[in-house]
C-alpha cells in the first residue's frame, strides 16, 4: 500500500501540476480547455484500452496467461481504443483539437502498456518496482511538459516528448525488472485473445459507460458554456482528484485477497475486509475533504492566479461527488474480483442513464456545479445497484456453501 500510494500520489500530483502549467505558461484557459478535452475524450475510450486487464491479471493466480500474452492483448485493445477515439473526436470535436486528442491517446496508451509490467510486478509482491516506476513517470512527464511547452508553446510537440519519456522508462526500468519473473515473449493465440475479448466484454462495456457518465457532462459543459468554462472547471477539479484516486490506493492492492476469499468461500474474511475498505475510503474522503476545504483556495490561487479564487464555490460539490465516485470504483473492481460481470455492467449502465438524464437540467440550474451534482447522482445510484449485486452474490455463495 505504501509503495502503491507513493507512486500513484506522485504521478497524480505531477499530472495535476501539468494542468497548472498549461494555464500559467499559456497565460489563459484556452489551452487548458483543449488539454482537458483531450483527457475527457480519451477517457471515454480508456476502458477499451485497459479492458479491465490489470484487475484480471493481478487476480490470475492460476496463470491462465503469460505476461507476453497480456502485453500483446493490451497492444490490441490500445489500437481498438485509438480508432474509436479518432472516430469520436472527428464526429464531436473541432478539427483543430483532433491531433492533440490523438497524441494524448498515444501517450496514455504507452502508459497502459507499462501497466502490464506493473501487474506482473504486483503479482510477484514487488510493488516497490511499480511505485518507483510511477514516480519516474510522473516526474518525467512534468519535467518534459514544463520544458517543451515553455520552449514551443505547442501541446502536440510537448505530448510527443512526454510519450518518448514513458517509452524510455519502460525499456530501461520496468522491462528488466519484470523479466526477473517472466520473460516478455510477444504473441497470443487467437482463441485466447477471443476468449478475453468476449469474456470480459460486459465489464469493459460497463467501464465505457461509467467513463462516459463522467466525461460526457464535461463535454456538455464545454458545448453549453464554452471551452474556457471547461478549462476553469478542470483546473479547480484537478486537486480534487486526490480524493478519488487516494481511495483507490486503499483497496487496489487488496483486490487479489477479495478474489481469494470468495473462491475459498471464506465469507467472514470477505465481509470483514469489505467493511475495513469501506471505512478506509470514508476516512480518506473525510481527510482529503478537510484538507481541501482548508487549503484548496490558497493553493488554487497560488498555482493558477487569473482570479481562480472566485470559482472556489466549485470545490465542495466536487469533493462530495469524488468520494461517491471513489466508492463506485471500489464496488466495480470488487464485482470483477468475484466475477460478477453482470452486476458490474448493470451498475455502470445505471450510472450513465442517470448522468444523461441529469446533466442538461443540472447545468442549466447550477452552471459549472451542475457537472459535479450530475456525477454525484450518477455515482450514488450506480454504487447502490452494485452494492445490491454484491449482497445477492454473497447470499448465493453462502447458500451453495451450506449445500
Amino acid at each position: 500500500m505504501v509503495w502503491n500510494t507513493a507512486g500513484s500520489m506522485t504521478s497524480l500530483v505531477c499530472q495535476w501540476l501539468i494542468t497548472v502549467l498549461v494555464v500559467r505558461i499559456a497565460g489563459g484557459y484556452e489551452a487548458a480547455g483543449v488539454y482537458s478535452l483531450a483527457v475527457s475524450v480519451f477517457g471515454i475510450f480508456s476502458p477499451v484500452a485497459q479492458y479491465r486487464m490489470y484487475t484480471y491479471q493481478i487476480s490470475d493466480t492460476r496463470g491462465e496467461n503469460t505476461m507476453g500474452e497480456y502485453f500483446t492483448f493490451r497492444l490490441l485493445t490500445d489500437g481498438i481504443a485509438l480508432v474509436g477515439c479518432l472516430a469520436y473526436a472527428l464526429a464531436t470535436c473541432s478539427l483543430d483539437a483532433v491531433p492533440t486528442i490523438m497524441i494524448f491517446g498515444i501517450y496514455k496508451s504507452v502508459s497502459l502498456l507499462l501497466d502490464v509490467l506493473h501487474a506482473c510486478e504486483q503479482r510477484h509482491r514487488r510493488m516497490d518496482y511499480l511505485g518507483i516506476s510511477m514516480i519516474l513517470q510522473g516526474l518525467s512527464s512534468l519535467g518534459l511538459f514544463a520544458l517543451m511547452f515553455w520552449l514551443t508553446n505547442d501541446l502536440n510537440v510537448t505530448l510527443i516528448a512526454m510519450t518518448l519519456g514513458y517509452v524510455l522508462i519502460g525499456v530501461f526500468y520496468d522491462l528488466p525488472r519484470s523479466q526477473q519473473f517472466e520473460k516478455l515473449k510477444l504473441g497470443i493465440p487467437i482463441p485466447k485473445a477471443w476468449h478475453l475479448l468476449t469474456y470480459c466484454a460486459p465489464i469493459v462495456v460497463g467501464a465505457l459507460l461509467v467513463a462516459a457518465a463522467s466525461s460526457v457532462p464535461r463535454q456538455y459543459l464545454a458545448f453549453d458554456m464554452g471551452e474556457a468554462s471547461l478549462g476553469i472547471y478542470a483546473s479547480v477539479a484537478a486537486p480534487v482528484a486526490v480524493v478519488q484516486n487516494g481511495a483507490s490506493y486503499v483497496y487496489y492492492p487488496l483486490i487479489g485477497y477479495f478474489a481469494d476469499y470468495y473462491a475459498e468461500r471464506n465469507h467472514k474474511k470477505l465481509v470483514g475486509l469489505f467493511a475495513r475498505v469501506t471505512g478506509g475510503i470514508t476516512l480518506v474522503g473525510i481527510l482529503c475533504a478537510i484538507l481541501l476545504e482548508l487549503f484548496g483556495v490558497p493553493l488554487l490561487e497560488l498555482f493558477f492566479a487569473n482570479n481562480i479564487s472566485e470559482y472556489a464555490y466549485l470545490l465542495t460539490p466536487m469533493i462530495v461527488s469524488a468520494v461517491i465516485a471513489a466508492y463506485l470504483w471500489f464496488l466495480s473492481d470488487l464485482l470483477i474480483a468475484i466475477r460478477d460481470f453482470r452486476g458490474n455492467f448493470v451498475g455502470n449502465a445505471v450510472a450513465l442513464v442517470v448522468s444523461l438524464v441529469c446533466m442538461a437540467p443540472f447545468v442549466a440550474l447550477w452552471g459549472m456545479n451542475g457537472v459535479s451534482f450530475t456525477l454525484a447522482a450518477s455515482s450514488f445510484v450506480g454504487a447502490l445497484s452494485m452494492a445490491l449485486s454484491f449482497a445477492l452474490k454473497l447470499r448465493i455463495s453462502k447458500v451453495d456453501a451450506e449445500r
